[in-house]
């Protein structure tokens, strides 16, 4: 539901922030009628074939439960591929990157989808080269995005391509959206991935105190005091559970909140490099070229909203 319903909001939302209709959605299906979701509500669809589209258009398609077998429709996979060759902009949603794959529409180019699903969208298309780890890809006018709200990433950088990043960023703020996402970030926070990496759970209150308290004293005495083991133990069976140390940890998610707060042109990188913890800005400097291969006011002028 959420696939189909994101993408729209963010699109409908964006004619009022813009004043005027920028954008007009039409909600299609092969025969057209009403289509269930997951959620147990229906959708009312017109027929594919019958909607008119043109070169200023987007082609968007939504996955769920009934994708596969939906790939092997040879009668929809042609509506599709048709209707794409009218549209000059191709996306889809979630596991709904299969159905592109299935009308030769990723051939050639990157792409992704969910995480649990990008194994299989690797092996079932190998035409395409999947990147498991983007919330979304834009290859040559094909877009391709991550599960659930990673199609409200994607449906946010096409407003940002089609008007500007200060129209995004004003429809993110409208929207209550955390942050605007850059495609590339990883579909993964890395609080969150800590706790994916920890099958045990055993870190889990830690990782959310550490994300929490960024300015505080991390070292790896601290961090084992608070989970009442000695530094060495606690440091050996950290790297054994999550496959890193805890200084990588800790450097890991004062980057991520420091990669937010650089959007916000009000804060100088120093201010930045202070509130994340790593206490100067030369320190976060050579952390962000460490670990992500550019300083930080590179990143800031990649992705801050110009004042």
């Amino acid at each position: 539901m959420l696939d189909i319903t994101g993408p729209l909001q963010v699109f409908a939302d964006a004619n009022e922030i813009l004043g005027f209709e920028a954008y007009t959605t039409t909600l299609a299906s092969l025969y057209g009628g009403p289509v269930e979701t997951d959620t147990g509500v229906a959708l009312n669809t017109r027929r594919l074939a019958g909607v008119g589209l043109d070169d200023a258009g987007t082609l968007m398609a939504c996955g769920g439960k009934g994708v596969h077998d939906a790939c092997r429709d040879n009668r929809l996979v042609g509506a599709i591929r048709l209707a794409a060759q009218k549209c000059g902009r191709v996306a889809a949603t979630c596991t709904g990157a299969f159905l592109l794959g299935a009308a030769d529409l990723l051939d050639g180019r990157r792409s992704v989808t969910h995480w649990k699903d990008c194994d299989r969208l690797a092996e079932a298309y190998p035409q395409t080269q999947v990147d498991p780890d983007p919330i979304f890809i834009e290859d040559r006018g094909v877009w391709t995005s991550a599960g659930v709200t990673a199609g409200i990433d994607l449906a946010l950088a096409m407003v940002e391509q089609d008007h500007s990043r200060e129209v995004a960023m004003e429809l993110a703020r409208h929207l209550l959206v955390y942050v605007r996402r850059p495609r590339g970030q990883s579909q993964f926070s890395e609080a969150l991935q800590q706790q994916t990496r920890t099958a045990s759970g055993r870190f889990g209150a830690l990782h959310l105190w550490m994300k929490d308290n960024l300015v505080a004293d991390l070292r790896v005495e601290e961090l084992a005091k608070r989970v009442g083991m000695s530094p060495r133990n606690f440091a050996r069976i950290y790297a054994d559970e999550t496959g890193q140390t805890p200084a990588r940890a800790v450097e890991m998610m004062r980057i991520e909140a420091a990669r937010t707060a650089l959007e916000d042109p009000k804060l100088t990188v120093k201010q930045v490099s202070v509130q994340c913890g790593f206490g100067s800005d030369e320190r976060m400097r050579r952390s962000f070229i460490r670990q992500l291969g550019v300083s930080p006011q590179a990143y800031r002028n990649s992705f801050a909203l110009s004042e």
